[in-house]
């Protein structure tokens, strides 16, 4: 495979990553009484859905027209944020942080992968960008889910 074809193939995997992200925070914000709680999965929402439009940017500026648009239909980040689904229906806080959390591992993960590869310094730079907000937005969530279990 050439070296672009592989660059393409870990962007387009982070981009899914993204998308399932974005889609699992939205039905977090969905599931939530509390207003900050709700801002602060919106903003998650809204992150991961200009994270991936970087992404999909450059995929584009290594030939590949059409880059990856949608979320994963199978893997872990999926199953996961259908649990988000199960806990959100119950109204559950420590749930749907626990399971929002779950997610953020994932994520959290593919960036540590990607950060793997050979990547151009321009992509090295917004990826390892993103890893650092990614893994600030896994940690907060993190201590939101620890504070809701003390409760």
């Amino acid at each position: 495979m050439s070296q672009n074809k592989e660059i393409i193939s870990t962007l387009n995997s982070l981009i899914e990553t993204l998308k399932d992200g974005q889609e699992g925070f939205k039905q977090s914000a969905e599931g939530v009484d509390d207003t900050q709680l709700k801002s602060t999965f919106d903003q998650l929402s809204l992150q991961r859905s200009k994270f991936a439009g970087e992404l999909q940017n450059e995929v584009v500026r290594l030939g590949e027209p059409e880059p990856e648009n949608s979320s994963s239909t199978s893997g872990a980040m999926h199953r996961t944020w259908i649990n988000i689904k199960s806990a959100v229906t119950s109204r559950d806080r420590h749930a749907i942080l626990a399971e929002a959390e779950r997610g953020e591992d994932t994520a959290v993960a593919a960036y540590k992968k990607a950060m793997q590869e050979e990547l151009p310094a321009p992509i090295r730079e917004i990826v390892s960008r993103q890893q650092m907000e990614v893994k600030a937005a896994h940690d907060k969530i993190r201590n939101l889910r620890d504070a809701t279990a003390q409760k």
